[in-house]
């Protein structure tokens, strides 16, 4: 169980409120430790670089500053100012951030109105409701742009349950803790939610049933033309937005599969002829629509997308299907839905399955690239001898420093990468650019395409120039399971070790750092040739001795 440090600090009482994380913590599977900063120290703990926060150094930093503090200070200042308070608090949230350590995540604002203009208060720039909403739109905009900075919306909370549900005044009034007793498990969660997917942990997959999930009734009973589906109002809109809510997540670059016990044939007809559906086959990576167990349908799935079942999430109508999946396939996500389709959308909000820690351009076209990998799993099986498969995909290779175009995306794939990554080291925007302006570090950013199309970037490398002068150190080494299997560790192997022999340097040093997803690259630098050292789980690799491997793809470099 991965262990980290969190900071907590408000402007309130967050006793419990630590002990809520910590409980959650377990939940998402990891074990951390809390600093708890004393009551309303933010600044005093996040600005003094010798105080007992950054003593502790934390991973994580969680700031929560509350609506109702906000709106004390609103209160006490002089009227000529209250237009400048969004702006105010966004000044001081800047230096926080740039002070604090570790990733910060920041809580947004839930709404108190205070009714001093009634409605007319949005029209009123100095209004507390006019610069609570400012800000709030302020924070989206400085977190869209500074990568350490996450929020967290617990207004969603607060949206979803109630004013009475998230703030209980007589316990505010006692205690000076702003989160009701009730309110504290969500806000935990979300903020778990956004570590998790910090650290990697979060869904890949979205795999859905069809009768009477995706679309009302039964097609191989009632036709294509016959299923329930959009037509304005009653059920069929239900399933109608539901799809629509779908796509949205594909756009978002979630792979989306069939697993449905039905006649493809039928299926696919489903969704090319009936006009009101919102998806369409180009939406899925795979469709499985068969008379077999569903489980054994979504592993052939897994295998084939070659995704861990824990990055999976399996939607299905039928409680009996539900639990044959629950019971046969450890570490995917089945969600027990409501029995009115209606209620589908609104339930699936509240599970907030698919957060997501960065969003590359390249996530809109994953769904092709995966459906391309179902493609070449196909093609694999007319072959008998690995080596003709490999050369009949004609694949090419480019090879490139990290720059500001691929920065977002070698950041997305750090924090990705599970199987194929010797030390699961995960860093965001900011620290890439760090690593790309440090003369320590050597960046390479490896690009992949084949006769069936662009897997775009595929594998990254970051090597560190040890203090003798002489040694390159592997600080990251991860791929794509999209490629697993088909040389491209060889060829990137080749290229780093060209780097070294044109640079001056004798060796390279590797570090298998174990983990409960990467077990598969276990033997990997012992399997390239590299020497174990005294030191568990690190190998080096004496370039004078290296002789290259011989693979299937072809360098775009050489021909530039």
């Amino acid at each position: 169980m991965p262990h980290l440090k969190v900071a907590i600090l408000g402007d309130s009482a967050t006793q419990l409120l630590c002990t809520a994380i910590k409980g959650m913590a377990r939940v998402h599977n990891f074990d951390i430790s809390i600093f708890e900063a004393d009551y309303s120290q933010i600044e005093l703990q996040v600005l003094n670089p010798d105080s007992e926060y950054h003593a502790f150094e934390p991973d994580f930093t969680i700031i929560f500053q509350s609506t109702h503090k906000l709106l004390e200070k609103y209160n006490s200042d002089a009227p000529h100012s209250h237009s400048g308070l969004a702006q105010e608090r966004m000044a001081q949230i800047d230096a926080l951030a740039s002070a604090a350590c570790g990733k910060l995540i920041y809580f947004d604002y839930p709404e108190i109105n205070d009714n001093v203009f009634g409605s007319y208060g949005l029209k009123v720039e100095s209004s507390f409701i006019y610069q609570l909403r400012k800000l709030n739109m302020l924070l989206c905009e400085y977190a869209s742009t500074h990568a350490g900075f996450y929020l967290c919306g617990i207004s969603d909370i607060q949206n979803r349950f109630g004013r009475n549900f998230m703030f209980d005044a007589a316990i505010y009034t006692g205690t000076e803790m702003v989160l009701s007793i009730n309110a504290l498990p969500y806000v935990a969660a979300k903020v778990c939610d956004i570590i998790s997917a910090i650290k990697g942990k979060f869904k890949k997959c979205l795999i859905l049933d069809l009768d009477n999930t995706l679309w009302g009734g039964v097609v191989g009973d009632d036709g294509w033309e016959g299923i329930q589906i959009g037509h304005g109002i009653g059920i069929g809109k239900a399933f109608s937005e539901f799809q629509a809510w779908i796509k949205q997540l594909k756009n978002r670059g979630i792979i989306l599969a069939v697993c449905s016990k039905n006649d493809e044939q039928v299926v696919r007809e489903a969704f090319t002829r009936n006009p009101e559906m919102v998806l369409t086959l180009d939406d899925f990576a795979m469709i499985v629509a068969n008379w077999e167990n569903k489980a054994d349908n979504i592993r052939y799935i897994q295998q084939t997308l070659n995704i861990g079942f824990d990055s999976m999430v399996f939607v299905d109508d039928n409680p009996f299907e539900r639990d044959i999946v629950r019971s046969n396939i450890e570490g995917i996500t089945v969600p027990d839905m409501p029995e009115d389709p209606a209620d589908y959308l609104e339930f699936l909000y509240g599970c907030n399955l698919f957060e997501a820690a960065a969003y590359s351009s390249e996530d809109a076209a994953r769904t092709k690239q995966y459906q391309i990998q179902a493609s070449r799993a196909m093609e694999r099986l007319k072959f008998t001898n690995v080596d003709d498969f490999l050369e009949s995909l004609e694949m090419k290779a480019k090879v490139e420093p990290f720059n500001s175009f691929n920065t977002p995306r070698v950041a997305q794939l750090t924090q990705r990468s599970n199987q194929f990554n010797l030390r699961t080291a995960r860093y965001d925007e900011e620290d890439i650019r760090r690593i790309c302006a440090d003369s320590r570090y050597a960046t390479f950013a490896f690009y992949l395409s084949d006769k069936y199309g662009d897997n775009g970037l595929i594998s990254v490398v970051i090597l560190k120039k040890e203090a003798d002068d002489s040694s390159l150190f592997v600080d990251t080494w991860l791929m794509s399971c999209r490629v697993l299997n088909r040389g491209m560790e060889h060829f990137v192997l080749n290229a780093i070790c060209d780097y070294a022999s044109q640079n001056g340097f004798n060796r390279i040093i590797g570090e298998y750092i174990p983990s409960a997803k990467n077990k598969i690259v276990a033997q990997h630098y012992s399997s390239l040739g590299f020497c174990e050292t005294a030191e568990a789980n690190k190998y080096v690799l004496n370039i004078n001795d290296y002789i290259k491997h011989n693979n299937h793809i072809v360098s775009e470099n050489d021909s530039d």
